[in-house]
């Protein structure tokens, strides 16, 4: 029997304990606009910083970034990667704190192992839960809520299923992982978009890079095979990773966007 062909409830406890040993990791994007950053002058090439210098930057965005509870969250860096630990009262806030350390020059990558200790006051039971996320999902117009399933084992959420495009997919997590009660969120929703021929699907994902003057796209090898998008090449930054995925991600007839990127922040 495949994974796939697992009941939900056992698809779940495979998905948390790939989330606990590092085998796979929450995804999600809250929004909140990040900092601002010193511009360099056209040309200029970066300093490379040491781990204690991108440590104490950690700490400074979560400091200006009001979501996160930067006493709570402990930082430490090796060669580049951020690795946060600690606890919060909610999924929100650890999804922010990693968010926040994406953001930052110099890291590369984030070990996100902040615990999510909900309160007494904030604990809900499954029921309640599903129940909320019900209502999120209905309430939320992006949604097709109807097409869209929902198992929860204490606190820990996946979402499965099946819509017509990847901003649903999106828009479904993160009208459920502020409710009150919720630990975690494994969206495993699959997008059944129309077949786009892959000469169309390059071309549109070129232009959608030049279009956003993506500072790497000329840099950055599209392969397109069925839908499935496959991205490589240098970046500079999380934010620079996130817009390419996401001008791919979005672009018609994109089942799949396989990601190769690597940063070169002082290339």
């Amino acid at each position: 029997m495949t994974e796939t062909e697992l009941p939900a409830h056992q698809q779940l406890e495979h998905a948390i304990d790939d989330v606990h040993h590092g085998r796979a990791a929450p995804r999600g994007s809250i929004g909140q606009q990040p900092a601002p950053q010193t511009v360099r002058a056209s040309g200029e090439r970066p300093t490379m910083k040491t781990d204690i210098q991108v440590q104490q930057d950690v700490l400074r965005e979560f400091k200006w970034d009001s979501r996160v509870e930067e006493t709570d969250v402990r930082v430490e860096v090796e060669d580049g990667v951020v690795t946060l630990t600690g606890s919060v009262n909610s999924y929100a806030k650890r999804m922010a704190a990693q968010e926040a350390a994406h953001r930052v020059a110099g890291v590369l990558d984030v070990a996100n192992d902040i615990e999510v200790h909900v309160p007494g006051s904030l604990v809900r039971t499954d029921t309640d839960i599903a129940q909320a996320i019900r209502h999120a999902l209905e309430w939320d117009v992006i949604v097709p809520d109807t097409q869209i399933r929902s198992t929860v084992s204490q606190g820990w959420v996946i979402l499965e299923g099946e819509v017509g495009a990847w901003h649903e997919r999106d828009a479904a997590e993160r009208a459920i992982r502020n409710l009150p009660g919720v630990r975690g969120v494994v969206n495993t929703i699959e997008v059944n978009l129309p077949c786009v021929r892959t000469e169309t699907i390059h071309d549109e994902i070129e232009q959608a890079f030049e279009r956003r003057a993506e500072r790497h796209a000329r840099h950055i090898t599209i392969d397109v095979r069925d839908g499935t998008v496959e991205l490589r090449g240098p970046v500079e930054s999380w934010a620079e990773r996130e817009a390419i995925l996401g001008a791919a991600r979005y672009t018609p007839g994109v089942r799949k966007v396989e990601d190769h990127l690597q940063f070169a922040p002082y290339a």
